[in-house]
């Protein structure tokens, strides 16, 4: 899309988006020795910790890769999926204090509040640009395939950051009126890690629980991931549009409740 064709609001405050997503980076490491080299250094210290620990140390492997590269196979599906999942609970945790961490600014500044999470996006989107890049680069180190179907990839995070964006735009509404949401989301966050398969195979699960978590939308999100990556071939497209079918409910449901609460939310603020 054409920067002339967006609405004139969105060209109005774009500027200040990216402020803010330039912000949202710096802050992470404010007070830092190295300061923003951090956006990159700890992607690849997390990608060598689980290459070193899982396939080095641990000697952990996995099957049916369909390419000889036993020693690491553990460690590029976890780092395949635990990429997407770290991109996905930082921007739901940061997305749902949001509009209370930056009263400071909503209550001085006439800025649309379902723009603001824009920011925490394009961080997060950045970051995990980083990281697989650096995991690309390992992949080829290791003699794994880099094929084409790494092109559907950007479709499979844009579809992520749709319901992200949903979900988290729900949950920063909510938590300005109900406190609690900030800590369920807080406790909540590692049971939903636990609930994907991020760290076991799908194959482990019980066939009578299976159907129950495909329901769960980052299994589908991060099996799409796995199918591309590992697998070379379509992911399940079923799922994925169950997964952009909730994104637009979710997305109807916020903007129910930011022109239902927007004025008593910035008063509350």
């Amino acid at each position: 899309m054409r920067l002339g064709n967006l609405p004139k609001k969105i060209k109005a405050q774009l500027p200040l988006i990216l402020l803010l997503t330039r912000q949202e980076l710096v802050d992470r490491h404010k007070g830092s020795i190295l300061g923003r080299l951090w956006t990159m250094l700890a992607p690849l210290i997390n990608i060598l910790v689980f290459v070193l620990i899982f396939s080095t140390i641990m000697g952990a492997r996995l099957e049916g890769f369909g390419v000889e590269v036993d020693q690491y196979t553990y460690s590029i599906y976890l780092i395949s999926g635990i990429l997407a999942w770290t991109a996905f609970a930082k921007s739901i945790s940061t997305i749902t204090n949001l509009f209370i961490e930056r009263a400071w600014l909503i209550t001085k500044v006439r800025l649309s509040l379902p723009l603001l999470p824009f920011s925490v996006l394009l961080a997060e989107g950045v970051i995990y640009a980083i990281g697989m890049l650096f995991f690309a680069v390992f992949l080829i180190l290791v003699a794994f395939p880099l094929t084409t179907w790494w092109l559907f990839l950007p479709l499979i995070f844009a579809l992520q950051l749709m319901f992200t964006y949903a979900l988290g735009l729900v949950l920063a509404v909510l938590a300005v009126y109900l406190k609690d949401v900030r800590e369920g989301v807080a406790v909540l966050l590692p049971v939903w890690f636990w609930l994907t398969p991020i760290v076991y195979v799908s194959d482990i699960i019980p066939a009578s629980v299976l159907p129950w978590m495909q329901l769960n939308p980052l299994f589908q999100i991060i099996n799409a991931y796995r199918e591309l990556v590992l697998y070379q071939r379509m992911p399940d497209l079923g799922g994925l549009a169950g997964v952009m079918l909730l994104s637009v409910i979710l997305l109807a449901v916020a903007r129910w409740l930011i022109l239902r609460t927007e004025k008593d939310l910035r008063d509350a603020l």
